[in-house]
């Protein structure tokens, strides 16, 4: 994340995002496939990193492998033929606002308290010895004799696919095609992550 300011002089946090070029790499119609879409695919890849059917994917759009191919049902670009390269500047301007879709950061096995906001159980005098942060009760005694399913208690934390939504776009640079949206996106720096146009 970074920050800039806007033409009153406030600071805004924003996150800069690479979205492109990305390469048309299948198109679907209501004919062959029964729906229309637009697959496009980003970010070279090593051929040998590349499986066989994949590769003869690519080489029918006539371009590199590429490590991510996503599908966006119903484009508005109908225009767009195998292997024509998108902009940015052709679907996003600026002040429109869009959604970012990622997976979250891994914080691994947590306890209640921050997995949840858990307070402890409370007092650490009068024989407390180590419920600091302890979940406490969990269920009732002999009747439903259960604990009920969903039950906030420890366990992973974090790596769950996300969606963000209305983020602004402040700025675009055309030449890197990069993006300037408000806000943070889920994920790591250099994360991939899936920007829809509200």
């Amino acid at each position: 994340m970074t920050s800039i300011f806007d033409e009153l002089g406030r600071s805004i946090a924003c996150t800069v995002i690479e979205a492109g070029p990305c390469v048309v790499t299948q198109v679907k119609n209501e004919g062959s496939d029964g729906y229309s879409a637009l697959q496009v695919g980003f970010g070279d890849a090593k051929v040998k990193n590349t499986t066989q059917s994949m590769s003869g994917h690519f080489k029918k759009a006539g371009t590199a492998p590429k490590q991510n191919v996503v599908e966006f049902r119903d484009f508005n670009l109908v225009d767009k033929q195998l292997g024509d390269v998108i902009k940015v500047e052709e679907i996003f301007q600026e002040g429109d606002f869009v959604h970012a879709i990622g997976t979250t950061k891994g914080k691994g096995f947590q306890g209640v308290v921050r997995r949840h906001g858990f307070s402890g159980v409370g007092q650490r005098t009068h024989g407390q010895h180590n419920r600091g942060r302890a979940p406490g009760s969990i269920g009732a005694s002999s009747y439903p004799s259960k604990v009920f399913k969903g039950m906030r208690m420890a366990g992973r934390m974090g790596g769950d696919r996300v969606k963000i939504q209305n983020l602004r776009v402040l700025k675009i640079f055309p030449e890197q095609n990069l993006l300037l949206v408000k806000g943070a996106i889920p994920g790591h720096k250099g994360a991939v992550v899936i920007i829809e146009k509200k």
